[in-house]
């Protein structure tokens, strides 16, 4: 069996090496391509449509790219009909690409392939079978299906796949090895797949735990501004059918949310937590961690929530209980000074009879 080519191992999603001869020949072909797709004119369309048919791997028919572009194999992408692209695509296909029909990215528009390490010293260099020091990494694919709209400056890292009809709005991150499905739609800001609060106290210090799994969003799900979703340790924390997660809500790693549960903003949800469907959540409520929710609960603003709640019912406070004893309970509570100087009251009058059965 013949031993596979660096390029090979690219497809492979093996230890490549980036600096080997045939590879950088195909880059530096593909960035002086570049750089003379980046010296036309817009109306020489002829020109252009030439250069792009030279970097591309497949470019469908109807598409337009305004350019400037930053292809970094260009071989390695194809590209659907009736595409557009505006200033500043940069795709970095060490690894396949492919994006689908009708699809429109904005300015700024970055997608990625390679994966670096990420400890310094094997950055710099490490050792191959034959004992040689050399720089490696490897790749994973990205996969971006028809009708898909990307605002200005969206990233999406290697490993990603994005389903049909779906929208990133402007700044919109998404990392290694998230999972989209159809008809998603995250607003500005968010970021999916980031990596979970994972640390483990060594001495005085804290040293990280590697999170190794992804996230996994299913069809007709909408994230709102600025909200976070961490990758789980291992596995996936995953986001069911039909959820929508308002602005600046966190959901941590390993934590499965059930679908069409709907979530108010500044909603924090704690690792491994598992929620049911239909549930819904007012704003700033939190969850601690490794706790199970039933199917239809219904969370009062800033609930704070510590155990399970294992049948549909309205809760409120922090810690949360039953609405209706909350209700109660508040009732109370605002009767408490009152309370306090009928009780001070009290207790002056038991000490005076006191002393004066004492006589």
């Amino acid at each position: 069996m013949c031993p596979m080519n660096e390029e090979e191992k690219i497809m492979a999603g093996i230890l490549f090496c980036p600096g080997d001869p045939m590879l950088r020949a195909m880059k530096l072909k593909t960035h002086n391509l570049n750089v003379d797709y980046n010296g036309t004119h817009e109306d020489e369309t002829e020109k252009r449509a030439a250069i792009l048919s030279e970097i591309i791997g497949e470019f469908g028919e109807g598409g337009f790219i305004q350019g400037p572009i930053a292809f970094h194999y260009g071989k390695h992408t194809k590209i659907g009909k009736r595409f557009f692209g505006n200033f500043n695509l940069t795709i970095q296909d060490d690894a396949e690409v492919t994006i689908g029909d009708n699809c429109n990215f904005g300015p700024n528009v970055t997608i990625v392939t390679p994966i670096h390490p990420m400890l310094p010293d094997e950055r710099r260099e490490m050792m191959n079978a034959d004992g040689e020091k050399k720089r490696f990494c490897y790749a994973k694919p990205v996969h971006i299906g028809n009708d898909c709209w990307f605002g200005a400056s969206v990233t999406v890292c290697p490993g990603v796949t994005i389903g049909d009809n779906c929208i990133l709005c402007p700044h919109t991150t998404i990392y290694n090895g998230c999972k989209i499905g159809n008809n998603c739609i995250l607003h500005a800001g968010s970021v999916i797949d980031s990596d979970g609060f994972g640390f483990a106290p060594e001495g005085e210090n804290y040293k990280k735990i590697p999170q190794l799994g992804n996230v996994i969003l299913e069809d007709n799900v909408e994230i709102g501004a600025n909200t976070t979703i961490d990758r789980a340790v291992m596995g996936s924390t995953i986001i069911r059918r039909g959820v929508k997660l308002d602005n600046l809500v966190q959901i941590a790693h390993n934590v499965e949310v059930g679908e069409n549960t709907v979530m108010a903003a500044q909603v924090g949800i704690a690792g491994s937590v598992k929620i049911g469907s239909h549930c819904m959540f007012g704003g700033q409520v939190g969850l601690a961690g490794h706790i199970h929710i039933a199917d239809g609960v219904v969370f009062g603003a800033q609930s704070g929530v510590i155990s399970d709640i294992k049948e549909a019912k309205t809760v409120l406070g922090a810690p949360a209980i039953d609405a209706k004893n909350f209700m109660r309970s508040s009732a109370v509570f605002n009767r408490l000074p009152d309370m306090y100087r009928t009780l001070g009251q009290l207790q002056r009058e038991i000490e005076q009879l006191k002393k004066e059965i004492n006589k």
